[in-house]
C-alpha cells in the first residue's frame, strides 16, 4: 500500500494530494494515469498545479522575503504569521457607560405598561430608572424610563446626545440654560411631550410632594458614545449649539408652525393625546397624523390615530421606533420578519403600552380592536432633517406600496389570516369591523372609504 510505504507523514501528504486532485480531476486527463507510486503521484500533481496556474488563471508566484509576488500584476501579498496573532477587540463604550451608571437594563421590545416597568436606583436622574436597549449593534437609540421621587429633582446635566421626553404620569417642571445668567423654566404634566436642546444644561423637578412622576426619554446615546468613545466629551463638552437654542424666552411656549406633509414644528406639546392631527390616507382607513420637528433634532417623533374597528397597513422601516399608546381601550400590534410570518408575535395594547421595532427587516401592523379611537406616539430615529421635495414626513418608502418599490403591504396584498385575527378580536370586545370598503372578505360594515380625505 502507498500509505504503508510512505509512513504516517507520507500518508497525510497523500490524503491532502488526493483531495486536491479530486478537484482537479475535471481539468486534465493526466490524473487518470496516476499510479500508486508516490513519485509519479507528486510529479503528476505538479503538472496539474502548473496547468491550473498557467492555463486557467495565468498566474505565477515568486517568493521575496515576507511577501508573495503575483507575477503579471503589481500586487504583493503579505504572508500571515501562523502563530501569535490575536483577535482585534474593542469594548462597547455605551455598554461600559451603562455599567458605570449601575442602571437596570432591559432588552425587551414590548412592555404592556410603562407605569409598571420595574426600576432600580439611578442617582443621576433623581430617583430610579431603567434603560431599554435592544441587543442590536445597529440600534440607533435607547429609551430611559425615569421616576423622580415626590419632591425630588434630577442632577443638573448636559450631554452630546439628543433626547425627547414623554411624561407618563405626574407633573413637574424643567429648567434649561446655556449659562447660569439666563435660565428658562416650563411646567409639564402627564401627556406632555418635549425635547432638550442638544448639550444644553437642564434639571427636572417633580412638582408633587406626595406622588412620584414618571417619564420616558428616547435618546440617540448609543451611537454617540460609540462614535466619540470618550465619556468626558459626551458630558463635559462646553460648546453651545446656539443655532438650535439661544435662550429664547418663548422657546418652550408651545407655539408651533405647520408645514406641508403634516409636519408640525414645536418644542413643547402640552397634551400629546389631544393635539390636532391631519389626514394621511396613504397609511390606511381613516388615519390621521402629525410629524413632529422638535429642537432642530435629528431624532424625530410622530403621532397617529385611527378609528374604531380599523387597522393600519403593514409596513417596515429602520429599527428604533418606540410606539407608546396614548389613548384607546384595546388593540394590538403584529410584528414579524419572515415572509411566511412563522415568527409573528402579537403585542396587546393597554394605555401606556410600548412596542419597539427591533430591526430593519421587521414588518409591523397596528390594529384598533377596542371601542374608542386609538392614538399612539412614535419616538424614532430621524433622517438627518433631509426631506425630498414631495416626499418625507414619515419616510420616503414607509407609505409606498412594495409593488412600487416601497415598504408597505397594501390591504389587497395582505394574507387573509390578518383580517381574520382582527375580526376575532373585535368580536371578543363587542365591537364591529369597519373595513368593508377596503377588504372584500370583511364580514363587518363600511366605515372609512378610500375617497375620504383621511
Amino acid at each position: 500500500m502507498l500509505t504503508q510505504r510512505l509512513g504516517h507523514s507520507g500518508a497525510r501528504k497523500t490524503r491532502g494530494l488526493r483531495k486536491r486532485l479530486h478537484v482537479a480531476e475535471a481539468l486534465t486527463p493526466e490524473v487518470k494515469l496516476l499510479t500508486r507510486d508516490s513519485k509519479r503521484l507528486c510529479a503528476a500533481f505538479r503538472r496539474v498545479d502548473k496547468f491550473i496556474r498557467y492555463r486557467i488563471f495565468n498566474i505565477k508566484f515568486t517568493r521575496r522575503a515576507s511577501t508573495v509576488v503575483m507575477l503579471g500584476t503589481d500586487m504583493k501579498v503579505a504572508e500571515t504569521p501562523k502563530d501569535g496573532l490575536k483577535d482585534y477587540l474593542k469594548t462597547d463604550p455605551y455598554a461600559d457607560w451603562l455599567k458605570s451608571e449601575g442602571v437596570r437594563v432591559y432588552q425587551e421590545y414590548y412592555f404592556k405598561s410603562l407605569a409598571q416597568v420595574e426600576l432600580g436606583p439611578w442617582e443621576r436622574k433623581g430617583g430610579s430608572g431603567a434603560v431599554v436597549h435592544i441587543d442590536n449593534n445597529h440600534m440607533p437609540n435607547d429609551c430611559h424610563v425615569v421616576e423622580i421621587k415626590p419632591g425630588g429633582k434630577s442632577e443638573p446635566e448636559h450631554h452630546m446626545y439628543e433626547q425627547t421626553i414623554y411624561v407618563v404620569s405626574g407633573r413637574g417642571a424643567t429648567t434649561i440654560w446655556q449659562d447660569d445668567k439666563k435660565k428658562s423654566s416650563f411646567e409639564w404634566q402627564a401627556g406632555s411631550l418635549f425635547s432638550i436642546p442638544l448639550n444644553s444644561w437642564y434639571q427636572n423637578f417633580n412638582g408633587s410632594g406626595q406622588e412620584p412622576t414618571r417619564y420616558i426619554a428616547v435618546t440617540n446615546a448609543p451611537p454617540m458614545f460609540r462614535l466619540y468613545r470618550d465619556n468626558k466629551f459626551i458630558f463635559n463638552c462646553d460648546y453651545k449649539f446656539t443655532g438650535r437654542y439661544d435662550s429664547e424666552e418663548d422657546y418652550f411656549s408651545g407655539k408651533g408652525k405647520l408645514y406641508t406633509r403634516r409636519v408640525w414644528e414645536s418644542n413643547f406639546i402640552a397634551n400629546a393625546p389631544d393635539m390636532a392631527l391631519y389626514g394621511w390616507k396613504e397609511r390606511g382607513a381613516g388615519g390621521i397624523n402629525a410629524m413632529l420637528e422638535m429642537c432642530d433634532n435629528n431624532t424625530k417623533s410622530h403621532i397617529s390615530e385611527f378609528p374604531i374597528g380599523t387597522y393600519k397597513k403593514a409596513h417596515r422601516h429602520g429599527p428604533g421606533a418606540h410606539l407608546v399608546l396614548l389613548s384607546g381601550t384595546g388593540g394590538y400590534s403584529l410584528i414579524w420578519t419572515k415572509e411566511d410570518r412563522s415568527d409573528m408575535i402579537k403585542c396587546d395594547w393597554a394605555l401606556g403600552s410600548m412596542v419597539t421595532v427591533p430591526n430593519d427587516n421587521c414588518y409591523h401592523q397596528h390594529f384598533n380592536s377596542g371601542t374608542t379611537r386609538a392614538r399612539y406616539l412614535a419616538l424614532r430615529p430621524g433622517d438627518m432633517g433631509l426631506y425630498k421635495k414631495g416626499r418625507g414626513g414619515g419616510g420616503e418608502y414607509a407609505d409606498r406600496s412594495i409593488k412600487e418599490g416601497g415598504w408597505q403591504i397594501e390591504y389587497e396584498d395582505e394574507e387573509r389570516e390578518i383580517h381574520k385575527i382582527f375580526e376575532g378580536e373585535l368580536k371578543r370586545n363587542g365591537a364591529t369591523c369597519k373595513m368593508k370598503a377596503f377588504i372584500p372578505w370583511c364580514t363587518g360594515e363600511v366605515g372609512p372609504t378610500s375617497e375620504r380625505d383621511t
